[in-house]
This record gives C-alpha cells, sequence and structure tokens, in this order.
C-alpha cells in the first residue's frame, strides 16, 4: 500500500513540515557533494548503538560528543528513494498534527520522536556498529500522533495486487493500524545479524510510533479537560 492523500485540509499553513523537508533535501546535496567521503560524514553524524551501549564507561565529555548525533542522525538519508519515502509519508500525515500541536510544539516534537525512535533502535541493537541514520523515527512518531488524533480520516492509497494496482480510500486507523503491526512483525522476527548489518530500522519506527501515540492521547486529554474546565467559567 502507498499513500497519495489524506482527505483531512490544513487549517493552517505547514511551515515546520516545509521547513524540514527543505532542510532533509538540502543535507542530501550537500551528501552528494562529498563524494567519497560520504563514509565518513555518516559515521561521524550517524548512531552507532555500540557507541551509546558503553556510554556509562566513558567521561561526560563523551557524551557532549555523543548525544548530537541522535539528533543530526534524522536529517541524513542512505539515498534517495529513502529520502523520498519519508518526506512523503512526512507530507501526507504531518500538516494535520502540526495543525493540532501548533508549530513550534510540533518541531519539538517531531524532534522527541526522532529521539524515542533512536533510544529504541540503540536498546535493541547495542552490539551494532553500523551507523544508523534517516528521519524515519521522527516521522513514525507523526504517524502515531495521526491515528491518535484523526482515527477516522481517509487515506487515498494505491493497492498493489501482484502485477496489477488499484486506489481506495483506507481508514487511515486500519492504514496505519496495518503499518505498525509489519514494523513490529519485521523488527521482532529479524534476525540479531540482520540487525546488525545494516538495512532497515524496523525498531526506531516502533519506538517512534509509540512515543508519538503517547504523545498525542496526552495532549489531547489535556485539551479537552483544559475545554471542560473554561465551560464552567461564566
Amino acid at each position: 500500500m502507498f499513500p497519495l492523500r489524506d482527505k483531512i485540509p490544513s487549517r493552517s499553513f505547514p511551515f515546520v513540515i516545509i521547513a524540514i523537508i527543505i532542510f532533509n533535501v538540502l543535507v542530501y546535496f550537500y551528501q552528494l557533494s562529498l563524494g567519497q567521503q560520504i563514509g565518513d560524514f555518516i559515521k561521524n553524524f550517524g548512531i552507532i548503538p555500540k557507541s551509546f551501549s558503553s556510554i556509562l564507561d566513558v567521561p561526560i565529555s563523551g557524551w557532549v560528543m555523543l548525544i548530537p548525533n541522535l539528533f543530526t542522525s534524522m536529517f541524513i538519508h542512505g539515498g534517495l528513494l529513502h529520502l523520498l519515502g519519508n518526506l512523503w509519508y512526512l507530507w501526507i500525515f504531518g500538516d494535520n498534527v502540526e495543525d493540532f500541536f501548533g508549530h513550534f510544539p510540533f518541531f519539538l516534537f517531531y524532534l522527541a520522536s526522532g529521539l524515542a525512535g533512536a533510544i529504541t533502535h540503540i536498546y535493541f541493537n547495542l552490539d551494532s556498529t553500523i551507523p544508523t541514520i534517516g528521519a524515519s523515527g521522527a516521522i513514525a512518531g507523526v504517524m502515531g500522533a495521526y491515528i491518535m488524533l484523526y482515527p477516522r480520516s481517509r487515506i487515498t492509497t494505491i493497492i498493489f495486487i501482484i502485477i496489477y494496482f488499484t486506489v481506495a480510500e483506507i481508514p487511515a486507523l486500519f492504514f496505519l493500524g496495518f503499518w505498525i503491526f509489519l514494523q513490529f512483525l519485521y523488527a521482532s522476527f529479524s534476525a540479531a545479524s540482520d540487525a546488525a548489518s545494516g538495512g532497515v530500522a524496523w525498531w526506531a519506527h516502533v519506538g517512534g510510533f509509540a512515543f508519538g501515540m503517547i504523545i498525542a492521547l496526552f495532549f489531547r486529554i489535556f485539551k479537552k479537560q483544559k475545554s471542560i474546565n473554561l465551560s464552567y467559567i461564566r
């Protein structure tokens, strides 16, 4: 399944979404300019789980060198398809979530989701020396928030059936529920050797998605309670 658009129009211009997309594209073009040095760039700014698994054995100065990578890694991509796929999902689901949180809070939420995804990936791959890059943990957080905030929305989706395809409107609850089910399935049944050899950071998707769901639920309850309290003011 591949999403084309959702059915909920934006109430405000998605400044943060567009800024994130532009920044990711600029970083990608910078990566292309590095040539043979791209490997060093990824190692220096990506996440290497084994470095974090031994963080308690290094001085505080070592932490200062490692922590920024939790954030820089989410703006680096391994290829054009990796970049376009992530940014497309962000564009489809991000504008409404930005509407709900507001521009700056959404940006903080995006970074926090990426951080949650990164920590989850590190936890399940403590011995991996392969750099992890990409915005998928942060974007999974946006998707997790979307399923909590707009479960009745419908997603216009391309459905592939062997060599044929069709276009249909699918409830967001089903589309995103099926998506995270697959991520959890792949994460659970991937061999440890596979997880340490590169490829997709499935647990980052799961961690980011779960974080997004929890934060969106918290803010939804908070806003509802605030609305109820204001209704008593005369």
